[in-house]
């Protein structure tokens, strides 16, 4: 389990209540986590140096915030009279930007008066389970002093801007700015109730994310993501399950059979329908067990048709309703785009590989793409024979390269907004462990033993994994049997042919 650490995020207020603008800064392509988003100034305490001479938690996350807020955009909270000489505060961020702290800061830091009374705490948020880092951030207001200009130094960073709520949100219904997920909340609170009704609207979203509900992650508009609780193979714990659309709506996926999970789920669904929304169907990527555990219950529940493709069928629970199978090019109608300029709906691509049945659904309008069990952000895939099988697993990978693709979407772990290159990633990989196959059985005398074969080519594999990890290289040998590269014999043995 990822350990929570504690942050503080600062929604710099530039204006007032009739008027107010959001200092927003993009993250660096190149990082780890929320990669490439429009997201609020922060970052995790150091306890280190915020705990020295801070009174309590609030004191801790504000000295916190004072700090990251100077480093990502040169504004310095703190009484006028405090304050350094501009040279000396440009000096001190560079180093705080170059590397661990040498105690520049912290010497400043000690010369300023009390940071808590420039920081208005708000409400706080734990990253969902399934994002690979999990924070405790505590988002707090700072009002811009006068004379301030923010700016952005390129590194963690890449711009930085002021944006009235409303022209954010403008823009990312337009696919022209992509915005972290719990950023893009709290921007729809501060957007629907104002300067003045935003802290209250904002704790009371934050204590109902806490008592249970799902976070609303939205990557792209009318793409929700939900990560629910599924016997699933590790390191993957969720699967994650999908509501498309705003008007027109389809869920796809219906992974769990956990009761809680699917409680929270139609919790969902039944605020999206109160919101004018209506359900028009259930959509399969294939017919495994972890993507299909609610489907049979969710099809009863709210009397929606399942299309799948044909193959997948004979494999669900029985009890639901069928819909009209799904062929390779089908459209799926959402109706009218999210920012209404124009038609928009799903595509279906039959991408068979690692289950004959295996389906992914292209956004016509931001070129997000569902793709099941294709690829994942937080491990490989594995492909089991006999009915999964490598040669068609990687023609459907090249399939779906060719694409313009933008957010990917897959089953298991966060989303990636660069979805060409997650899948070059893929193919890559996949290379790089065929030449590993080679490579073994080259420098082998005799025929070997799979189980032989599998240390040397999954050495980067907990061995935990191992029987995993088997039937994909199993699936590697039977590619390179099947193209004349590698044989076995009676025993079970490989060699090259």
């Amino acid at each position: 389990m990822s350990v929570i650490r504690a942050a503080a995020s600062i929604l710099l207020i530039r204006g007032f209540e009739n008027n107010p603008e959001i200092y927003l800064v993009k993250r660096s392509p190149r990082l780890s986590f929320m990669a490439g988003l429009w997201a609020f100034p922060g970052g995790v305490v150091n306890a280190s140096v915020d705990d020295a001479g801070s009174s309590g938690q609030h004191g801790v996350l504000a000295a916190c915030a004072r700090r990251e807020l100077f480093e990502e955009t040169g504004v310095l909270l703190t009484d006028v009279a405090c304050l350094p000489k501009t040279d000396r505060l440009h000096s001190i961020r560079l180093t705080m930007l170059s590397g661990p702290d040498d105690g520049m800061w912290s010497d400043l830091q000690a010369a300023l008066d009390d940071p808590a009374g420039y920081l208005t705490p708000i409400c706080e948020l734990i990253t969902p389970a399934m994002s690979p880092v999990r924070y405790q951030t505590t988002f707090l207001i700072a009002h811009l002093p006068d004379g301030c200009s923010p700016s952005v130094i390129e590194g963690e960073l890449t711009e930085g801007a002021f944006f009235q709520p409303a022209e954010a949100l403008r823009l990312w219904d337009a696919g022209q700015m992509q915005i972290a997920p719990p950023n893009l909340m709290l921007l729809k609170i501060m957007a629907e109730y104002g300067l003045n009704g935003f802290p209250g609207a904002a704790r009371a979203a934050a204590e109902r994310l806490a008592a249970g509900a799902l976070h609303p992650i939205y990557f792209t508009p009318g793409i929700f993501l939900a990560a629910l609780r599924t016997p699933t193979l590790p390191p993957a714990t969720t699967t994650n399950t999908f509501i498309v659309g705003t008007q027109d709506l389809y869920l796809i996926d219906p992974a769990t059979p956990d009761t809680d999970e699917q409680d929270k789920l139609f919790e969902a669904m039944d605020k999206l329908i109160l919101k004018g929304g209506t359900f028009r169907g259930i959509l399969l990527t294939h017919y495994h067990g972890d993507h299909t555990g609610a489907v049979t219950i969710a099809s009863q529940r709210y009397r929606l048709p399942v299309r799948a493709h044909t193959l997948c069928y004979a494999h669900l629970p029985p009890g639901y309703l069928t819909g009209p199978p799904l062929m390779d090019g089908d459209f799926i109608d959402l109706g009218l785009s999210p920012d209404g300029s124009g038609s928009w709906g799903l595509t279906v691509i039959h991408t068979p590989g690692h289950s004959p049945d295996h389906m992914c659904f292209l956004d016509t309008r931001y070129r997000a793409a569902i793709i099941g069990d294709m690829v994942s952000t937080i491990s490989t895939i594995v492909i089991d024979p006999p009915e999964g099988h490598m040669a068609t697993y990687l023609n459907s990978l090249e399939k779906l390269s060719v694409l313009p693709l933008g957010t990917l979407y897959p089953a298991h772990g966060t989303p990636h907004l660069d979805g060409n290159h997650l899948i070059q990633h893929y193919l890559a990989h996949r290379r790089r462990r065929e030449n590993l196959i080679i490579a073994t059985l080259k420098n082998s005398d005799a025929p070997t033993a799979p189980e032989t074969l599998l240390p040397a080519v999954y050495a980067d594999v907990d061995p935990v994994m191992y029987p995993v990890a088997a039937r994909s290289l199993l699936a590697g040998l039977i590619k390179l049997e099947e193209e004349g590269f590698c044989s076995r014999n009676a025993a079970g043995d490989w060699q090259l042919a």
